[in-house]
């Protein structure tokens, strides 16, 4: 190859246009994300970005250094590369859709944990750097360190409580806010002291006092917030990955990183706005708020059961069914003959529907992909604000595994979940709910609709229930 090719094709331009491409393919994978129809084109995008970026990396490592070295560079990138790549395959591959919340909330941690490496690796590495570079280059060890940590434990509680580890109750230490604000106002203090005068025991007290917020900020939420939590990782885990393209030097994990940080923020705050939570109070855990103090989940009335048999006839003679899935649909994995249900209804001139709470599951969208991963209709499923006000005229509203989604307990201001919209199935004719037991959901509060005079009880394991009443119809 002649000289003159070989520098149009040095690794530096190279990986830099290449980077631009990923970049949007990376936005345009967030676009087709947004929509159902186009989510397959959205993943292309993502992945055939990503790919683009790591072939990118490979060639900019192996332009870099003596042969030996950039031999040695690329031997560990490719080994890395796959390892990863392995273990990625093997955990989509077996996880349940029960299991994506928590898993998530795990990949969380790792984002965290490497930004806190590419941190210390920045304090041990800064030969290069002198004047105001390197004031600039210590600012972004600290914050770097300082997101990935509060990132890496909180995260680690999310996976904990998620996957029922610890409890989901919030933990509720002596002057919690002091303890929030405190740490931010010493990380403040000790930034400015490592700037000026960067010293290990500075990174190392940083570090430790960022592991320790962290745990302790998604610790003081309760489980019914916790979809909101594992969003707001997102978004901690994408600052986290801008900090780390700072003090790298790279473009493209900049961009990427500002992509998830400022997507992550947004879908918080429209998940705390339909769950009217205080978006500030959440991602500060709780910051401001007194602990409500939730109901112990003993019955508090007198329940109605029904059989299989029994909800048949009620759909067989219904005009309307509206279905409510919740995550124990997931865990039963109902979906499948809850579909089977709904096109044998239809079949029958039932006009069906689907009632989704924008936190039904633990993970924005968890229903969303369960029913169209079953072949359901996207057309009949609807999001609570579209499906709520024609509850009051369907003759009978199936609840699937939902219980804190469908509480009536919302409308009183000293409930622990006031002021969180809800599907007002109990206006409905008749609803059947299906669960397993009288115990409270995941929130920990008592639910009202379990004994009002027009819902009655089916019992058992969602998904052999379905079954029990396709048979019967």
């Amino acid at each position: 190859m002649s000289d003159s090719v070989t520098g149009l094709l040095t690794a530096a331009p190279v990986a830099g246009a290449a980077y631009l491409v990923a970049a949007l393919l990376f936005i345009l994978s967030l676009a087709g994300l947004s929509n159902h129809e186009t989510s397959r084109s959205g993943l292309t995008y993502g992945i055939s970005g990503m790919a683009i970026a790591l072939a990118a990396t490979v060639w900019l490592s192996y332009d870099q250094g003596p042969r030996e070295a950039r031999t040695l560079s690329i031997v560990l990138l490719t080994t890395a590369v796959l390892i990863g790549a392995g273990i990625g395959v093997w955990r989509a591959r077996v996880v349940e859709m029960t299991g994506m919340p928590q898993l998530i909330a795990l990949l969380h941690s790792f984002v965290g944990a490497a930004a806190v490496l590419v941190a210390w690796n920045g304090h041990l590495d800064e030969s290069q750097l002198t004047g105001s570079l390197l004031a600039i280059h210590h600012a972004e060890v600290f914050v770097g360190a300082f997101i990935g940590a509060v990132t890496f434990t909180g995260s680690i509680v999310a996976f904990l409580k998620l996957s029922g580890r610890i409890k989901s109750s919030p933990l509720m230490l002596p002057g919690k806010n002091i303890l929030n604000v405190g740490a931010l106002a010493a990380f403040a203090a000790l930034t400015v002291w490592y700037v000026i005068e960067p010293q290990l025991w500075l990174l190392v007290t940083l570090t430790a006092l960022a592991l320790a917020l962290g745990w302790h900020l998604v610790a003081a939420i309760g489980g019914g917030d916790m979809p909101v939590v594992v969003s707001m990782l997102n978004s901690y885990s994408g600052w986290a990955a801008a900090a780390t393209g700072f003090l790298l030097d790279n473009d493209l994990l900049i961009v990427t990183g500002a992509l998830v940080g400022s997507s992550g923020a947004y879908l918080s705050y429209v998940m705390c706005r339909a769950m009217n939570r205080s978006f500030l109070s959440v991602i500060t855990g709780g910051f401001g708020l007194e602990a409500p103090v939730a109901g112990s989940g003993a019955e508090d009335g007198e329940h109605r059961e029904v059989t299989a048999a029994e909800t048949a006839d009620l759909l067989r003679s219904a005009a309307s069914v509206a279905i409510v899935p919740g995550y124990g649909m997931a865990v039963a994995q109902a979906q499948y003959p809850v579909a089977d249900l709904t096109a044998k209804l239809r079949d029958r001139g039932v006009d069906v529907t689907f009632g989704i709470h924008p936190v039904a599951g633990r993970l924005p969208g968890h229903m969303n992909v369960l029913l169209a991963e079953a072949k359901v209709p996207y057309d009949i499923v609807l999001e609570m604000d579209e499906i709520n006000d024609d509850l009051s005229g369907t003759s009978v509203v199936l609840v699937i595994g939902a219980n804190d989604t469908v509480n009536p307990a919302a409308e009183d201001p000293g409930s622990p979940i006031a002021g969180m919209p809800v599907l007002r199935v109990w206006e409905a004719d008749n609803v059947v709910v299906l669960k397993r037991s009288m115990a409270s959901g995941y929130a920990g509060v008592q639910n009202p609709l379990l004994f009002r005079e027009n819902t009655a009880m089916l019992f058992g394991d969602a998904k052999e229930r379905v079954e029990d009443i396709l048979r019967h119809l």
